[in-house]
C-alpha cells in the first residue's frame, strides 16, 4: 500500500532533478563558449 503512494512521488522528484541536471549543463556550457569566445 505504502508503494502505491511512494512510487508516483519519487517519480516526480526524479523528473525534476533531470530538469535541473539539464539547466546546470546547459548553464556550464553557455561559460565554457563565453571564455571560448574571449580566447579567440
Amino acid at each position: 500500500m505504502k508503494f502505491r503512494l511512494l512510487a508516483p512521488i519519487a517519480f516526480v522528484l526524479a523528473l525534476g532533478a533531470c530538469n535541473t541536471m539539464q539547466g546546470a549543463g546547459q548553464d556550464v556550457e553557455a561559460a565554457g563558449e563565453a571564455i571560448q569566445q574571449e580566447a579567440r
